[in-house]
């Protein structure tokens, strides 16, 4: 007579854990962890996982799912720790947030979290992630490609002028100022030409690495998210060189959310910068975050960008108005008004003498319409320089590159 107990299937392993203080407050999550794994999962506390992942049944785990909400961040620590003990044993991380600051998201991913996914859970977002997860080994991130590695070297004896680009409404031209005026200023004088950096901090549609053709790097988002370990060396790393001549860091290649780094991070890398090279042209955002008061102190001068329209003219007040309440210096801000009305247009140059008045600004660059020929430039990822040297809009940024190039080399004489 055979046993019955033979016929008993071996129940499955759990390949799965949900982590939080109390699954229940994630009735969400129950539900989709269900509907993925059946019961091949199990639930842990935040005070069992860690001493769960020393015992034997979590080798057959393969991911946690870490939910929490904004309650939890008072306990940030523990959760950082249950993260770390998931990925020396090889557990892959998710984490499920409610309500949670990006400042704490951000240090949860730097520890090695691999997903994060936002409660509630959006319809099919668990499943895409756990696919990500159980997919194949992503390939290997490519090389830099040839003739665009970084060959100069950290020197730490420079003091650069830094120079952002910030666009006071979409379309004016801002980063199309920042690339061509980085070009100019690196191409200036061909026996001793100065060092320049284009950074492009722009994290969400930046588009510098269109602008020259240059190909987004994970090194990028590695860097920005631990500056307190980057060094000279590592910012080098982290640059591609255009045409040997303008080092460039591009936007990370993910959208990522603009207050994921905060003030230090971006004072680390403007340190570094101007210690290693002569100019740091910056493409900014268009919206002012925490930073951006940062990157104000520490430029010499501060383009902002316009056009002759209502929204630019609403744009700058705005601006204008934020920073004399932060008691900021805005007396840094240099106008650049985009697409200028011609010499002949009389109606045109009225305008921006009304626009001026209105705003009780000065606008000392004006940028003549360059055509067609620009957006094709963009496209092609060349400087104008390269594609239409002739065009009244490249003989305007080489005179501004000319004139800041030599106001500075004025100041470090008379400095000496």
């Amino acid at each position: 007579m055979s046993s019955s107990v033979a016929l008993q299937p071996e129940p499955a392993p759990i390949v799965a854990c949900t982590i939080s203080r109390d699954v229940q407050n994630f009735d969400l999550l129950i539900e989709d962890m269900e509907t993925e794994l059946g019961e091949t999962w199990g639930d842990l506390s935040l005070d069992d996982a860690g001493a769960f992942f020393g015992q034997p049944d979590a080798e057959a785990l393969e991911f946690v799912a870490i939910a929490m909400d904004d309650e939890d961040e008072v306990n940030l620590a523990q959760v950082v720790d249950v993260i770390k003990r998931a990925v020396d044993k090889g557990i892959k991380v998710i984490v499920i947030a409610e309500e949670v600051s990006p400042i704490a998201l951000h240090q949860l991913l730097k520890m090695g979290a691999e997903e994060f996914v936002p409660y509630p859970l959006p319809e099919g977002a668990l499943h895409d992630a756990i696919q990500r997860l159980q997919a194949h080994e992503p390939a290997p991130v490519a090389a830099v490609p040839e003739g665009m590695e970084t060959k100069l070297k950290a020197t730490g004896d420079r003091e650069g002028v830094v120079l952002p680009v910030h666009g006071m409404a979409g379309g004016t031209g801002a980063s199309t100022l920042a690339v061509n005026l980085a070009w100019e200023l690196a191409t200036l004088e061909k026996d001793n030409p100065p060092r320049v950096c284009l950074l492009d901090f722009d994290l969400q549609y930046g588009s510098i690495s269109t602008y020259l053709d240059l190909p987004h790097r994970e090194a990028v988002y590695e860097m920005l998210s631990d500056t307190e370990s980057m060094d000279q060396e590592s910012f080098m790393q982290a640059l591609l060189t255009f045409n040997d001549r303008l080092q460039v860091l591009t936007a990370p290649s993910e959208m990522l959310p603009l207050d994921l780094i905060s003030s230090e991070d971006i004072q680390r890398v403007l340190d570094i910068a101007r210690t290693n090279f002569d100019y740091v042209v910056i493409d900014m955002p268009s919206t002012v975050v925490q930073w951006t008061e940062t990157v104000l102190s520490a430029a010499h001068i501060y383009f902002t960008t316009l056009e002759l329209d209502m929204r630019s003219a609403q744009n700058t007040l705005r601006m204008i108005r934020a920073l004399k309440a932060e008691e900021l210096p805005v007396n840094k801000l240099r106008y650049v008004l985009n697409r200028a009305p011609k010499f002949t247009d009389l109606s045109g140059k009225a305008r921006v003498k009304r626009l001026a008045e209105s705003l009780d600004i000065t606008i000392e660059l004006q940028m003549p319409d360059g055509g067609k020929p620009i957006v094709q430039a963009g496209d092609h990822g060349i400087p104008l320089a390269e594609t239409t040297a002739k065009n009244p809009l490249r003989k305007e940024i080489q005179k501004l590159a000319a004139s800041v190039h030599e106001v500075n080399k004025s100041a470090a004489i008379a400095a000496q």
